[in-house]
């Protein structure tokens, strides 16, 4: 009875593969579902761009936008872009059990260039600026560094 239960002689080791593997299933299932639902996300997200777009440009005056209307066309895009690129992230965990630290400084980069290009200047005071710069400057060093030291070409 006590060998059923996993108790028995050497089941400590055998327990821990046991263990081990059913935590590598696990974690391959959560993340082909990430996979899935940020698949259906960026579809979503591609097709709410086109339906904006399309309204937008359908507006009088015809196929003009103005600085409101470019800058939530540019906002949605770069959106799709964000969740491409953590499509990407996820992908190659799965293949290679390592999160690319090159593929989330280029996330961030575009999360935050995203964020400079919808903002509205008009309500930001000088230290958020001088904060989202800082911010930017730090990413592109961390992104530089990382692709220097993995000997990629930049």
């Amino acid at each position: 009875m006590i060998h059923l239960l996993g108790a028995g002689c050497g089941s400590g080791i055998y327990g821990a593969i046991r263990m081990k593997k059913i935590l590598k299933i696990y974690e391959k299932v959560i993340i082909i579902t990430l996979i899935g639902l940020m698949m259906i996300a960026v579809l979503v997200s591609t097709v709410e761009l086109a339906v904006t777009l399309y309204n937008e440009l359908m507006k009088p005056p015809l196929l003009l936008l103005d600085i409101k209307e470019m800058l939530q066309v540019f906002g949605f895009f770069l959106m799709v872009l964000i969740g491409l690129e953590l499509l990407e992230t996820i992908r190659a965990y799965l293949e290679e059990n390592r999160v690319h630290a090159e593929v989330v400084f280029l996330v961030a980069l575009v999360a935050v260039s995203r964020k400079v290009i919808i903002l509205d200047y008009k309500d930001m005071t000088s230290g958020m600026l001088y904060g989202m710069s800082g911010l930017i400057i730090a990413l592109g060093i961390g992104y530089f560094l990382v692709r220097k030291a993995l000997n990629i070409k930049i």
